[in-house]
């Protein structure tokens, strides 16, 4: 997987695609990111690089509750990778 924009906009599509909505805000987020389970957000340290904010989403994304049917074929084909990679490393 390469890290650049394109992939990093394929990753917030999967979340935005499941009703999650993802913000890049200024804080003291230990490991760079903040779940609010609740309201369906992800807030994402803004000042991480592109392979930070990819590295976070790639890890991030398997924990939550994505509805594969909503997604749209190519995001459930990276869900797929994504959920297939995550397993390969575990």
């Amino acid at each position: 997987m390469k890290y650049n924009q394109t992939t990093l906009n394929k990753l917030e599509d999967i979340l935005g695609e499941s009703l999650y909505t993802v913000r890049y805000e200024r804080g003291t987020f230990q490991s760079g990111w903040c779940l609010l389970e609740a309201k369906k957000v992800v807030v994402l340290n803004k000042f991480l690089q592109i392979e930070g904010r990819i590295n976070i989403l790639l890890e991030l994304i398997p924990q939550l509750n994505v509805e594969f049917d909503k997604l749209t074929l190519e995001s459930q084909k990276l869900y797929n990778q994504v959920l297939s990679d995550r397993l390969l490393t575990a």
